[in-house]
């Protein structure tokens, strides 16, 4: 399937999606404020934002909930459906998190859409002050597990535009066995030592579109969990972080594969990898196939292209020192830039499946000037056109 017909297949739904938000946009009006809401960030203003969906929720005229400029606080919030019709949140101003963050610690989201179907959410900034956790998490003591920002479970048809999240206590936007989500031009920010503050999260679903990203984390850039399919990823700004990863997989036995992912048009800067599949080492069901990374710049990245299927933290919980894991059909392609390591290229694949049908086109990664190396293990492909370095395949 050609390139152009993949923009197609996977960007086609959302314009249809994107027309029908317009056309059902003049609705009904919530705004926060007049439910109590208060712009000064030291009022709680969660119930507030709860009658106000509540509201939404129940109109049968497509909603706008609206949040004016001002800093809200709000505690860890569930905006839960069916809904009767689409809503959208049209966000102003700054959500923010409770100084204490043993308030949404223990909560496991933070801001989380649950069960609800054709909800948009546009602009706004939110602000998880995740600094005093980071703190406890590197001091060794005993803490919270930590809240994600922003999360959507069991939620299809979702449009997330404009949207700004810094300091997260752990993931910042979480999608999660959900169908037909669009995201744009989102800015994730987090200082690149803060722990597991990855930018995106997808797994379960089916049909997820990001495009125009910056994400600078302390983890993965974006990670792809299970049982993820038709993900096009495009113009995304990476670094610093830890690339873009699918996986870790193999966690559990039964695990749904990964499969049909794009990665196009897109530059990593200073991130420890670039573009990484990486599955435990222990028996799975799960599998890698159909994945197109190309037109990629690298801008000292310390691995920009690898597949890691020995993973295992500690050497614990490997009993038979391989991964399950099948890899097969992974293309990359017009990948250019520096790596900081010598060895740019690494294939680390299973001794018990090897991957198949990996195939190289136009790769140029050079360490201090000069081509970096490559190295293969138990891997079947190709290699076209420009090799540098030289191919191992």
């Amino acid at each position: 399937m050609s390139n152009d017909i993949l923009k197609v297949v996977f960007v086609l739904p959302f314009f249809f999606l994107f027309m029908l938000h317009l056309q059902s946009s003049k609705g009904a009006t919530y705004n926060v404020i007049t439910y109590g809401a208060k712009p000064d960030g030291k009022s709680d203003s969660t119930k507030p934002f709860l009658k106000a969906w509540s509201a939404a929720c129940k109109s049968t005229s497509a909603s706008t909930i609206k949040v004016p400029k001002g800093r809200y606080l709000l505690k860890a919030i569930q905006f839960k459906g069916p809904c009767k019709t689409r809503i959208t949140f049209q966000i102003s101003g700054t959500l923010v998190a409770p100084s204490d963050y043993r308030l949404i610690g223990n909560s496991g989201s933070w801001i989380l859409f649950l069960q609800v179907n054709r909800v948009s959410v546009f602009g706004g900034t939110l602000d998880a002050k995740g600094a005093a956790f980071w703190a406890c998490r590197n001091s060794g003591k005993t803490c919270p597990p930590g809240a994600r920002s922003l999360t959507f479970n069991w939620a299809n048809d979702v449009i997330v535009s404009g949207l700004t999240s810094i300091n997260s206590q752990v993931t910042h936007l979480v999608i999660n066995s959900c169908k037909n989500v669009q995201v744009r031009n989102v800015k994730l920010v987090a200082p690149d030592k803060s722990p597991n503050t990855d930018g995106i999260h997808v797994q379960g679903s089916n049909g997820v579109t990001i495009t125009g990203c910056t994400l600078k984390t302390g983890d993965d850039c974006i990670s792809i969990g299970p049982d993820t399919t038709n993900l096009y990823m495009s113009q995304i700004k990476c670094g610093p972080g830890h690339g873009v990863s699918i996986g870790s997989l193999a966690r559990d036995y039964n695990e749904g594969g990964v499969q049909n992912i794009t990665l196009t048009d897109s530059v990593f800067t200073g991130s420890d990898n670039g573009v990484r599949i990486k599955t435990w080492a222990r028996p799975s069901t799960s599998f890698v196939k159909n994945v197109l990374f190309q037109n990629i710049v690298m801008r000292n990245v310390d691995n920009p292209i690898l597949i890691d299927q020995n993973y295992c933290p500690d050497n614990i919980g490997c009993p038979n020192k391989h991964s399950g894991v099948k890899i097969s059909g992974i293309t990359y392609k017009n990948i250019q830039g520096t790596s900081t390591t010598q060895q740019a290229v690494i294939f680390e694949c299973s001794r018990v499946n090897p991957c198949k049908g990996i195939k190289l086109q136009d790769i140029k990664l050079t360490y201090m000037n000069k081509p970096a190396t490559s190295s293969c293990k138990n891997i079947d492909g190709s290699s076209t056109g420009i090799s540098i370095p030289t191919s191992c395949l």
